[in-house]
């Protein structure tokens, strides 16, 4: 092999951050907004006298009228380009938190939520871009960056979050302002920054010419290898989003954690899929191939919620049973709560028996559901783009991103019925069995990828 060969193997083998690092920052920028705003909604509708049956409505909200929107906006972005979409989707957004920000009764925040899940493309249309902008061999990675943007999304957000709220003494509107504030500038930073990726040939493809429609829905899960893993994605989000939604009210139950030790978790997850989607998937998806990585994810994600669903309800050191119990009696929202399981009349452990056991088994545990978590989506997604036509790419992201929208709705409705009829281990241990089921359907469905030549 000549050395100009090997040169042009080489740089085919790394991604080109050239390209990506715009669009990394314009996601990450993005989702600031929106993770400054998800801890607070809760007590945004309290503070408009909502129940808790209400703001379970409202959190049903945004995932619901993305599942509607996405599909159709993904679609437009095959046909028109990334750039104009992106942009369109974002206004959106920034619309939605204005309303939010000023916001002075409950349909307000209901109409801001619908706004930015209608307009809500962001992401997916993201994800075409990369798509675009790699080949088969850096596309996981790429695509794994996204995962890496939320990670550090939901670490930084919240404490954005908090700040802002110290310093307007508890105004809810002052966060609203900040997250627009963080939209205005993604919507800057992708007309200036970002360069349309999709080529003028795909545009003028005769498949662009069709909109979405429940017709394509289902012609894209009729495709034998698509729609499997379609329905895998929206599976193993309803495995791994039930995971999220109610790790706070387990811990609760378990470890008397509260507040503060709740959002420590939830940053160590998220530093943890931080590391994985922006470092060691691009490793080894070159390695090992998207169909490996699929099947590890979801081993991982059994086995960490088998583990998780074993923790031992040990309280930890500073666990006080009084304080905690002043706390919940007065209305106060859990770190990491979301709606649908705030209605959850959860126990609390007692003042004895204190100790790390219980602490350092969960964090043993949310080691593997992070891993299986981390690799699950990007990989699902870069096998997608490997099996359809470039035209049809940003229509299937779309698919993909409403499937995701659709299991965030369902995964903590439904998580929460079987923690509140069952017990609080029971998400956990129908999730792994959930996902060992799946890991056995990849292992007879799903051929291995190719696995690139490493140098």
């Amino acid at each position: 092999m000549s050395l100009s060969t090997q040169t042009t193997v080489q740089s085919e083998d790394r991604l080109d951050m050239k390209k990506i690092l715009p669009v990394f920052i314009i996601i990450l920028i993005d989702l600031l907004g929106l993770t400054i705003i998800i801890p607070l909604m809760s007590l945004y509708a309290v503070s408009f006298g909502a129940s808790a049956s209400v703001i379970g409505l409202l959190g049903a909200a945004y995932p619901a009228a993305q599942f509607v929107g996405a599909p159709f906006l993904g679609r437009l972005s095959d046909r028109f380009g990334r750039k104009p979409i992106l942009i369109i989707s974002q206004i959106g957004t920034l619309i939605g938190f204005l309303v939010l920000a000023f916001s002075n009764s409950l349909w307000m925040l209901f109409l801001a939520r619908i706004i930015d899940g209608l307009s809500g493309a962001n992401i997916s249309t993201a994800q075409a871009v990369i798509s675009d902008s790699t080949n088969e061999k850096t596309r996981t990675q790429g695509l794994g960056l996204v995962g890496a943007a939320f990670g550090l999304g939901f670490v930084v957000g919240p404490v954005i979050a908090a700040l802002s709220l110290a310093v307007s003494h508890n105004n809810y509107h002052v966060p609203a302002f900040v997250a627009a504030g963080f939209s205005l500038l993604s919507i800057l930073l992708t007309i200036f920054l970002l360069t349309e990726t999709l080529s003028p040939n795909s545009k003028k493809d005769p498949a662009q010419k069709r909109s979405f429609s429940l017709k394509s829905f289902w012609e894209a899960m009729n495709k034998p290898l698509v729609g499997i893993l379609l329905a895998l994605m929206f599976l193993q989000q309803v495995v791994f989003g039930g995971f999220q939604q109610l790790l706070s009210l387990f811990t609760l139950n378990r470890l008397g954690l509260f507040g503060s030790g709740n959002a420590i978790l939830f940053v160590f997850v998220g530093i943890v899929i931080v590391a994985v989607q922006g470092y060691f998937i691009g490793k080894w998806s070159r390695k090992f191939g998207e169909v490996w990585l699929i099947r590890f994810g979801l081993g991982m994600l059994t086995l960490g919620l088998l583990l998780t669903s074993l923790t031992p309800r040990q309280p930890v050191p500073w666990y006080d049973r009084q304080v905690v119990t002043l706390e919940l009696s007065g209305g106060h929202s859990l770190a990491g709560e979301t709606p649908p399981t705030s209605t959850l009349q959860v126990s609390i452990p007692a003042d004895t028996n204190k100790g790390y056991l219980g602490l350092g088994w969960i964090l043993i545990s949310m080691i593997p559901v992070a891993l299986g978590g981390g690799v699950l989506q990007p990989s699902i997604n870069s096998l997608l783009t490997r099996r359809v036509s470039p035209a049809e790419i940003g229509g299937t992201l779309g698919i993909s991103a409403a499937l995701l929208s659709g299991a965030n709705s369902v995964a903590p409705v439904a998580g929460g019925e079987l923690f509140q009829v069952l017990g609080s281990s029971a998400p956990f241990l129908i999730g792994a069995a959930i996902a060992a089921v799946l890991f056995f359907i990849v292992l007879k469905e799903l051929k291995r990828s190719p696995q690139p030549q490493s140098n």
